[in-house]
């Protein structure tokens, strides 16, 4: 099954925050980072059913050798897969829980 992906226009906050942050590390590093999110989430247009329900609807798929977690949820009614947020590993879910998926 083909899936459209639709992204919460606070996951590209967390994208910016994140890609920041490792670029302040290492220069180039956020943007090898960026480059392995848009390579992953791009597969979420067929592999989307493949990562585990982790809590309540949502999915997690790891972001290649870095520490993050892009949380997702699927319609296989309307074909599509809502990209929530960016979150690393070692952060609550529930502070992404309280935001409102659009």
């Amino acid at each position: 099954m083909k899936f459209m992906v639709v992204y919460n226009p606070d996951f590209y906050d967390d994208l910016i925050e994140a890609v920041a942050w490792y670029n302040d590390q290492q220069p180039g590093l956020g943007d090898r980072f960026s480059s392995f999110v848009k390579m992953q989430s791009s597969q979420l247009t067929i592999n989307a059913l493949h990562f585990s329900l982790k809590y309540d609807n949502v999915r997690c798929m790891r972001i290649g050798k870095f520490p993050f977690l892009l949380h997702y949820r699927v319609s296989t009614q309307s074909k599509k897969v809502f990209v929530e947020a960016l979150f690393h590993m070692s952060r609550s879910p529930e502070k992404w829980r309280k935001r409102k998926p659009k």
